[in-house]
């Protein structure tokens, strides 16, 4: 609830934000600082990249407790001096300036509220992304097809970069799987809320009779892990080579360019074969890899999350369906929202919109970490 301020002038000014967490987060900006200075962290590359990812996320929050703070001693500033002065042009000036004052004050503190929350470390990474046909047969792998040009336009109205890693071609088009990784600002913290099954309701090219069927596709969406974040030793890996097939240029089923990489400790499999180049087509690979070891661990770790947590997040126990496009009526509904927020136009979503559904779902999710403040 937004505070009140109400005249008269006089009314005791109040905050909604517990100081000590203003205090924390302004000392653990300066500690780090100090930190990264240190010149034996300095020649620990492992330790600065995550310093210097928390660096730069606090030095933002920290930006903006300053200008917060600097706003709330001006107002009491004011309000001390209307209790004390007698000139009546200071006192309607310093009046004027005031209310000025406490009529964006309110706004300000939600702003700061909003950036205190809590964020997974993880959204500020590269992601990739896997789609794989479901339920549908040759519609299903259409289907598949149209969610990956629904996100290359994500892509290309964010101005992030997307780098195709394996394919899997359905036998009437589309995708049967498609493995890219995206990179960019906030590309997974963005991206996340698009892991789970997504249905489609049309009459598909292959049907004479006009009939509309319901197919469906799975969308994963990993962290990029860095080598920092995840460690992979060479003697957990089972690395095969074998000739490519399908689309890839002049060297498809001509040389041994296409790797099949197994991570023995788990049993994980990872395929690519895109690239014309054998090294190339490995470096793929072992990026999807770290990716799915990463998110292993996360997953571990979200296991012991509050059960509030996890719902917001795609985690594979709310796997029914996220959401519907309704090619008939013209319609997504994304089933994790309600009311007036549930239902989008087709036409928009399927040109790489998903600002609404994006910030619907963060509004969600962030609800109970904004009850904390």
């Amino acid at each position: 609830m937004k505070p009140a301020y109400i005249r008269p002038l006089f009314h005791p000014f109040s905050t909604m934000i517990n100081p000590d967490i203003l205090d924390g987060l302004e000392k653990r900006f300066k500690d780090i600082t100090v930190e990264m200075s240190d010149p034996s962290v300095a020649t620990d590359p492992k330790k600065m990249a995550v310093l210097g990812r928390e660096h730069t996320s606090l030095k933002t929050i920290v930006d903006r407790i300053q200008e917060y703070r600097s706003q709330a001693a001006e107002i009491q500033d004011l309000r001390g001096m209307l209790r004390t002065e007698s000139d009546p042009d200071l006192v309607e000036m310093a009046e004027m300036e005031l209310e000025e004052l406490e009529s964006g004050f309110p706004k300000k503190e939600e702003d700061l509220r909003l950036m205190l929350i809590p964020k997974d470390p993880e959204d500020t990474k590269d992601c990739i992304i896997e789609i794989r046909a479901g339920t549908g047969g040759d519609e299903a792998a259409l289907f598949a097809g149209d969610l990956y040009r629904l996100y290359n336009k994500v892509a290309e109205i964010k101005g992030w970069k997307v780098d195709l890693m394996n394919t899997s071609l359905g036998t009437k088009g589309g995708f049967k799987e498609i493995v890219f990784s995206v990179s960019g600002a906030d590309a997974f913290g963005t991206m996340k809320y698009e892991s789970g099954v997504h249905r489609v309701q049309r009459v598909p090219e292959t049907e004479s009779s006009g009939r509309i069927h319901t197919s469906a596709a799975t969308v994963a969406v990993l962290p990029e892990a860095e080598d920092v974040d995840v460690e992979v030793h060479q003697n957990d890996l089972k690395i095969d080579v074998y000739r490519s097939s399908g689309p890839g240029g002049q060297s498809v089923n001509t040389t041994d360019s296409a790797v099949r990489i197994t991570h023995l400790p788990t049993g994980l499999v990872v395929t690519c074969q895109d690239e014309k180049s054998q090294l190339k087509n490995k470096d793929k690979a072992m990026r999807v890899l770290r990716s799915r070891l990463y998110d292993l661990e996360l997953a571990k770790i979200e296991a012991e999350r509050s059960e509030a947590r996890k719902s917001q997040v795609s985690t594979g126990e709310r796997s029914a369906k996220i959401r519907t496009y309704n090619w008939p009526q013209g319609r997504v509904t994304d089933h994790r929202l309600e009311g007036d927020e549930k239902n989008h136009a087709l036409e928009k979503v399927m040109n790489g919109d998903l600002d609404e559904i994006v910030r619907a779902l963060r509004t969600s999710e962030n609800a109970d970490r904004l009850a904390n403040l």
